[in-house]
């Protein structure tokens, strides 16, 4: 049976291949960091979701090295049954101050924590209402649930707005978006949300793993830059990107909600614990963001610096402020040629192409971090320029 699947799958690649949408995986030499190895030599890092440079910080190494004496490599098991250690609950705890919010569960990624919420809150007599451009996870947790779905256009409330009233007959109705879209750097408008949801008796749910840690006046995400947090009922998020960059996801939530969530979502029931070590490790990264903002303030110097040079350099780059910054390329192929001279000039970037983004809207996103150096922002300025020609 297989020889007849095998060149049936030959043949797909082969199709990904010539449309210039394969998606190779660079073999990285060392720890991640602002500069990697890759390829046998070393070269900046504009890549990673490493926004605050916490991957390869000392201290946080230190504090992994004195959890694994303490609590052990892993869990082997689930947290209701023998997977639940002091260290579980006292992360909980601090996320939940963290980011204002009453509970925390965590999860052994966010895209289990958004596979787990809808299908334990919402049946057949619910709503979900979806931005366009929400992550997979949100995309993939929605279709576990019997919710009735409905969709509206990246951003426009005006389109969140009728999808509220067409689904004025649902007993509960939940509006779900990314606190910041990842393809773009777009921040989702949450005051406008939260007005409406109040307006039509809604819940409001925010991805914010692209934005806690490093946005907002604290690093405390989206609904702090908005001034929201008190009008959110739901927050997911990872602790794989600014928090550490290790593995791990959360779900901070009305107390209730949490309280079900252990009962009743799937991931967190089926999977093992989040290792101690990360937990561990994610308490010291909480203690470094509560203690100081000098990262913070790197990181949005080092955006601003490369957003203004590329705009200089006359580049195609969307708006914004976020140290998400794409570079519009438009055509798949040659945005991966592009990346593949970068990476020549000693500059890491990858080429986005078709299905994570739409047909014809090729780019490469570029990610800053605290991490970088001035001098490191103006290089990578530097090699776009040689590596347009």
């Amino acid at each position: 049976m297989f020889a007849n699947v095998r060149q049936q799958l030959r043949e797909t690649l082969e199709e990904i291949t010539e449309a210039g949408l394969l998606k190779p995986e660079r073999v990285i030499s060392t720890p991640q960091s602002s500069s990697v190895g890759v390829a046998g030599r070393e070269v900046l890092n504009f890549c990673a979701n490493n926004y605050l440079g916490l991957a390869d910080n000392p201290t946080v190494i230190e504090a992994a090295k004195e959890a694994l004496d303490r609590w052990g490599f892993g869990m082997a098991s689930v947290r209701f049954i023998c997977g639940t250690q002091e260290v579980h609950k006292e992360l909980e705890t601090r996320l939940s101050d963290f980011l204002g919010m009453e509970d925390t569960v965590l999860y052994s990624s966010c895209f289990d924590a958004n596979g787990g919420v809808f299908e334990t809150l919402l049946d057949s007599q619910d709503a979900v209402i979806s931005d366009a451009l929400n992550h997979a996870s949100i995309i993939d947790g929605i279709r576990l649930s019997k919710a009735q779905r409905f969709r509206y256009a990246n951003r426009d409330m005006a389109e969140l707005e009728a999808r509220l009233k067409e689904s004025s007959e649902a007993r509960r109705r939940l509006i779900v978006t990314d606190g910041v879209f990842s393809m773009d750097g777009y921040l989702a408008p949450l005051r406008d949300i939260c007005d409406l949801a109040e307006r039509y008796d809604a819940m409001v749910m925010v991805d914010d793993s692209h934005a806690v840690g490093f946005v907002g006046p604290t690093g405390r995400g989206t609904p702090e830059l908005h001034g929201v947090t008190d009008r959110i009922d739901i927050i997911t998020g990872t602790l794989g990107k600014a928090l550490g960059g290790a593995s791990g996801g959360y779900v901070s939530a009305r107390k209730e909600i949490c309280e079900l969530l252990r009962q009743r979502s799937r991931p967190y029931l089926f999977s093992n614990s989040l290792a101690p070590v990360i937990a561990s490790a994610s308490l010291r990264i909480l203690d470094l963001l509560e203690t100081s903002s000098e990262a913070r303030e790197q990181l949005r110097s080092n955006t601003a610096r490369f957003r203004s040079e590329m705009t200089k350099a006359g580049f195609d780059i969307l708006p914004g402020d976020h140290p998400i910054v794409p570079v519009m390329i438009g055509d798949a192929a040659e945005a991966a040629a592009m990346a593949d001279r970068l990476l020549d000039l000693g500059i890491y970037v990858i080429g986005f192409s078709y299905p994570v983004v739409p047909h014809g809207q090729a780019r490469i996103r570029v990610q800053l971090s605290a991490a970088h150096s001035p001098e490191d922002v103006d290089r990578a300025v530097q090699a776009f320029v040689q590596a347009r020609g």
